[in-house]
């Protein structure tokens, strides 16, 4: 390819990736920046194949065109409520490609032409290095997103593992080991066993590193998988030494740990903290706390938001959880029709991964401009005359500000507990991911409308057309 087309191309690539991100930062953006992204990452993949020159360009056309079809297969049949499960997936795959990329330099330098050169002569030490790198980074992100996938389907529960820092690391060290091996070696049979003690060890990482994670930490585990894929990208990079890659990999990999620190800092924890396992796994809240609990059905819930002026959404993972994405937008439809001012509320960790709960509603066709993020909320709540929670719990519960010893203290929190009326849809009184009795429960403006989340939303509805009707 012409050097100045090849920069021309590699100049447009770059430039969807900077604005397909700086769209990504607003919801009614979001979803262009994300195609203009895609657009970018496309336009990389096929200027490093070109300029490699390693591959003939019908693998390139039939590569293309069938991980095209998995992937609208795999997304047209996926629910919005499945989307956390499906990132996970694909940064799974993304990991896996680098590390395939690194392994295929690999063995076409050392393996394949059978001469008595170690990959340091045939590669470079760099390159030799940074692949080697982009193998455990991208095997690791492989093996955590497999199981992430499978802690969010609920195959698979929470862990522990006994001196979990000793094996993590003793898998790490053996990882390097045997890279080194790999590449220092000029036996190409000692080099394929080093190479394969890589993967392996770099598969047990990341098992170790999800493992004990639980549920609520999932936005924080994907976005951190996403970095790792984008940092194995450009690992590959390096060892092709192919500078878009570098820059696309990287400019991944930096918004994925940005996206992790917001995600941390939403929760008011640190990363080490959601790493070594969560707010307090498998503990449950003694329900004999609660000593003042209200509840009623949808039709005096109707009767009270009917003649609300302000009414204000909050959704959560058990919204999605029972589909009921549709129901609570049918519910502010009928709001509206009554003259109601109706605004949905978002905090940045609802949900199973970065941004789930704006997929969600977005699948029922709620307006952008009908979502408002937790900032811009909060100074309204203490005017709203009706918030209606569905299966938020800690993202709610005004412990994090009342209670310096909790284990939510100090995590930003929706403060609905500052309106005028409170309706919480929930199955029962169980606990959020922290394990603890929630205040907001207790409260006198609070009351609790028990049962299915979709079930209930459906009826609210029913009874709010009614009177809409009237």
């Amino acid at each position: 390819m012409n050097a100045d087309l090849t920069a021309l191309v590699a100049l447009v690539s770059i430039a969807l990736f900077v604005i397909g991100l700086k769209r990504l930062s607003r919801i009614r953006t979001a979803r262009g920046g994300n195609a203009l992204m895609a657009g970018g990452m496309l336009l990389a993949v096929l200027l490093t194949l070109v300029e490699q020159g390693r591959v003939d360009w019908r693998w390139i056309v039939g590569g293309l065109t069938v991980g095209s079809a998995i992937g609208v297969l795999v997304v047209v049949r996926a629910q919005a409520t499945q989307m956390p499960e499906i990132v996970a997936r694909f940064n799974g795959l993304g990991g896996a490609s680098s590390a395939l990329v690194a392994l295929s330099l690999f063995w076409a330098a050392v393996v394949e032409p059978e001469r008595a050169d170690t990959a340091v002569v045939a590669l470079g030490l760099l390159a030799a290095l940074t692949g080697v790198l982009g193998i455990v980074i991208g095997v690791t992100t492989l093996s955590g997103s497999i199981l992430a996938e499978l802690k969010l389907r609920g195959t698979v529960g929470d862990g522990r593992i006994p001196a979990r820092s000793l094996v993590m690391a003793a898998a790490l060290v053996t990882a390097l080991g045997a890279g080194w091996v790999a590449v220092a070696s000029a036996d190409a049979a000692t080099a394929t066993l080093g190479m394969a003690g890589v993967v392996v060890a770099s598969l047990v990482v990341g098992v170790v590193l999800v493992v004990p994670i639980g549920g609520a930490d999932m936005p924080v585990v994907i976005s951190l998988l996403n970095s790792f894929s984008g940092l194995a990208a450009a690992a590959a990079g390096f060892a092709l030494s192919n500078a878009l890659l570098i820059i696309a990999g990287t400019v991944v990999g930096a918004a994925g740990l940005i996206l992790t620190q917001i995600m941390c800092v939403a929760m008011n924890r640190s990363l080490l903290n959601v790493m070594i396992g969560g707010f307090a796994a498998g503990v449950e809240a003694d329900t004999s706390d609660y000593v003042s609990i209200t509840s009623s059905d949808a039709e005096e819930a109707a009767m009270v938001m009917e003649i609300a002026e302000t009414v204000v959404i909050v959704p959560g993972y058990g919204l999605a959880q029972a589909r009921a994405q549709t129901a609570a937008y049918d519910v502010a439809k009928a709001l509206q029709q009554l003259g109601v001012d109706v605004r949905f509320a978002i905090h940045p960790v609802a949900g199973r991964m970065p941004g789930h709960m704006n997929v969600v509603l977005a699948e029922a066709e709620v307006p952008y401009d009908l979502l408002y993020e937790m900032d811009r909320i909060n100074q309204d709540l203490p005017q709203t005359d009706v918030v209606i929670v569905v299966g938020a719990n800690d993202v709610v519960n005004p412990a994090a500000h009342t209670q310096p010893s909790s284990p939510i203290a100090g995590m930003p929190i929706l403060d609905v507990a500052s309106a005028r009326r409170v309706f919480v849809i929930k199955r029962s009184l169980s606990p959020g991911y922290a394990g603890i009795k929630n205040e907001l429960f207790d409260m006198a403006n609070t009351t609790m409308l028990f049962g299915d989340a979709k079930a209930v939303l459906d009826d609210l509805a029913v009874e709010l057309q009614k009177a809409a009707k009237r």
